[in-house]
């Protein structure tokens, strides 16, 4: 390369001015470095391939050459081993490839010899679960077929026409479901057909998104590149200087912002929402996530990624237009118009909207910083009562791969609507949506990866019961869709709308329907019902209570007091209660069928999510098979402090082991469950069914009250 040459870095500049007029003599001046100055380069290269200016200077020195040949031949050499490495993996790539393609073609020419021995026939080419799926959606389209011919006959033989028994959806529990358990309130007798348009969210068509196509001018992104690199230097200002910007809660020691600094420091001309109900939410956290810097920028930066790593915060997000897409080839300078909505899991909390602009900088090596802050549009002024203000996190690559991540949140909210009273305390007081949220979620996500990726397995672990590594991903995989789907199900986006039933208590039940057709759902009607109460337990004791196998007959309605045995267990966090488990219902006549169940626990509170799948279905899993076919429903329970600081004695001595969830004394528990009510997507919503699962969460929340010694009322 011509400017590895070394002529443009010596000291002599006598013939500056002759070689700048001779082009053609100052391409052929090039220096070639001795074999002892070569030995000594090649030495320092394998010892450290990035010296800095200090280390470039010595060597100038020893081996007689400027610093600038010195710099030049570091980055000649680091481009010439990046050449030879991707050179020695496409070779091996390019061998694995032909090796496998030899492996197909040789399987290919032996299933067309293979009979079948039961009949003696040709293979059946696809799996036989997946033909069983195929036959099912056949046989709902028939079905509804033979319904829509029987009303037409109807009408002009004057005579309901008789019609094959109803189709029978798939059971919504692997125990016992009988209906005589609920005492026959409201069961037993088929109440009226109620058309699925009664009740919200129930439309067949794709529900309205909340964000749109933007058309965004030039003008436009100037201002965005302005607005964030002003917001970028405001966030480092907030990660990096403690008092006076920042001060010790005298509470519970978080760092609370002290808003009279603040606006001394960073002036504005007003708040953003023209309401006298405007609060400020602002909240920092930092602590050690196992995981590298720049998988975590990556991770970030990427909106499906982002919604796959915080699954109980994040409902939705979208990228609407990338602005920057970073320097040469870097995340750095990476500047995204990202549509987010955040959750948290009660229908009596409604979502937060934002429209960010998400700006990405490496500060130095293995320092990287992410801003994110509210971009106005004028046309979505009115749907929005959340504004971020400049918030994100600092993340520092540690020596053993590790990260230091240090977090901070700031909001402005317009409350137009009064937060819900069992609620308030904890969201008023920033730990809802704040930053020891985020980190305590990414740090259990985290953990979680790492397990995934591991190779090795323990028998503790799995019992014997799944084979391999691949088996072990197949579940965790499996259950981190059932975990997100339950996340889904509860949410109050904008295309989830609730209606309350009432009796249950002042909040009653909250339900919605929607018609399914994912294909890792089962098809049809599916009903979503769910509950928040508030029991004076600690979030760590309510817990436990719900990841005991020994007490589920206690809370399980549906398992008629039948014990429950764990036959699979995972690990995928250092906490004992980040876990996944199958488990096998005892003394029940429903064998074929487990349970999937996945607990989850950190600083800001826990869930336990559950569904039952088929034997054949958890072979699939635990061989090492994609899962993304298998059909899942999940139930379960969410559990969040209360926010109230916990007044008994002792209480302070675990709050810092388990941050919210040791200091609060009392519980907030979400009850939530999906019911398939036909297989039919036209079916009609019967209110049997309505009052099936009004009771069903009705008489799950008092036997949990009974089992933890509370008051029903």
């Amino acid at each position: 390369m011509e400017f590895g040459s070394g002529g443009g870095g010596g000291g002599n500049g006598s013939g500056g001015d002759h070689e700048a007029s001779d082009p053609c003599r100052r391409k052929k001046r090039y220096h070639r470095h001795t074999a002892d100055q070569i030995q000594r380069l090649e030495g320092m290269f394998k010892e450290c391939p990035h010296p800095d200016e200090k280390q470039r200077l010595q060597l100038s020195r020893e081996l007689g050459l400027a610093s600038r040949q010195i710099k030049f031949w570091f980055q000649n050499r680091r481009t010439q081993m990046k050449a030879q490495h991707e050179r020695a993996d496409n070779c091996a790539l390019r061998a694995e490839n032909d090796k496998i393609r030899c492996e197909n073609i040789a399987i290919r020419e032996a299933l067309k010899n293979v009979i079948c021995p039961s009949c003696g026939g040709p293979p059946v080419t696809e799996d036989s679960y997946f033909d069983d799926q195929k036959l099912r959606m056949e046989n709902a389209q028939l079905k509804e077929e033979l319904d829509r011919v029987s009303s037409i006959a109807a009408k002009y033989i004057g005579r309901p026409i008789s019609q094959l028994p109803p189709v029978q959806p798939i059971h919504i529990s692997s125990l016992d479901l009988r209906m005589a358990s609920f005492d026959g309130h409201g069961v037993g007798v088929a109440g009226p057909s109620l058309d699925l348009d009664l009740l919200p969210g129930s439309s067949s068509a794709m529900p309205n998104l909340p964000f749109q196509p933007v058309v965004i001018s030039d003008m436009d992104k100037s201002l965005m590149i302005d607005i964030a690199a002003n917001a970028m230097e405001e966030l480092l200002r907030l990660l990096q200087t403690s008092e006076p910007l920042w001060i010790k809660s005298t509470t519970d020691g978080r760092d609370v912002l002290n808003l009279e600094s603040y606006e001394g420091i960073f002036p504005r001309a007003n708040t953003h929402f023209k309401s006298p109900n405007v609060r400020i939410e602002a909240s920092r956290d930092s602590g050690v996530v196992i995981m590298n810097g720049l998988a975590l920028v990556d991770m970030f930066m990427d909106s499906n990624k982002w919604v796959e790593l915080f699954p109980t915060i994040v409902s939705m997000a979208k990228t609407m237009e990338v602005i920057s897409s970073g320097m040469m080839g870097s995340r750095s300078g990476s500047l995204q118009l990202m549509y987010e909505e955040l959750q948290v899991l009660s229908p009596l909390v409604p979502t937060r909207e934002f429209y960010n602009l998400r700006y990405c900088q490496q500060i130095e090596q293995g320092l990287w910083a992410i801003v994110n802050v509210s971009y106005d549009f004028p046309q979505f002024a009115s749907q929005c009562h959340s504004h971020r203000l400049p918030s994100g996190c600092l993340i520092q690559d540690m020596p053993n791969g590790y990260s230091k991540v240090t977090w901070v949140e700031h909001v402005e909210i317009d409350d137009k609507t009064p937060t819900h009273r069992l609620y308030r305390e904890l969201i008023h007081n920033g730990l809802a949506f704040g930053a020891e949220r985020w980190l305590a979620t990414l740090q259990r996500m985290c953990e979680r990866f790492a397990c995934l990726m591991v190779s090795g397995t323990s028998t503790r672990d799995l019992g014997g019961v799944i084979p391999s590594p691949d088996g072990k991903r197949s579940m965790m995989k499996l259950a981190q869709r059932m975990v997100n789907n339950f996340c889904t199900s509860i949410s109050t986006s904008n295309s989830h709308r609730w209606t309350t039933l009432s009796g249950l208590n002042e909040v009653g039940v909250r339900v919605t329907v929607h018609k399914s057709s994912d294909p890792g759902q089962p098809n049809g009607v599916v009903l979503s019902a769910a509950t928040t109460f508030w029991i004076p337990v600690t979030p760590q004791n309510v817990f436990n209570f719900f990841k005991d196998e020994r007490t589920r007959p206690q809370w399980d309605v549906l398992s008629n007091g039948n014990a429950v045995q764990e036959v699979a267990h995972i690990a995928n966090g250092s906490h004992p209660g980040n876990c996944i488990s199958v488990l096998r219902a005892l003394n029940t006549s429903q064998n074929n069928m487990l349970i999937l169940q996945e607990s989850c626990i950190d600083s800001s509170g826990s869930l336990v999510v559950y569904c039952p799948v088929d034997l054949p279905a958890i072979n699939v899993a635990m061989s090492g098979e994609d899962p993304s076919y298998i059909p899942l429903l999940p139930s379960g329970f969410t559990v969040s402090p209360d926010g109230h600081p916990d007044q008994r004695d002792g209480a302070s001595t675990s709050s810092n082991a388990h941050g919210n969830m040791g200091r609060s004394g009392g519980s907030l528990i979400t009850v939530a469950f999906q019911i398939l009510v036909s297989s039919l997507p036209s079916a009609k919503l019967n209110l049997e069914s309505v009052i099936t699962v009004n009771n069903l969460i009705g008489t799950t929340v008092q036997q949990i009250k009974a089992a933890l010694n509370c008051p029903s009322s």
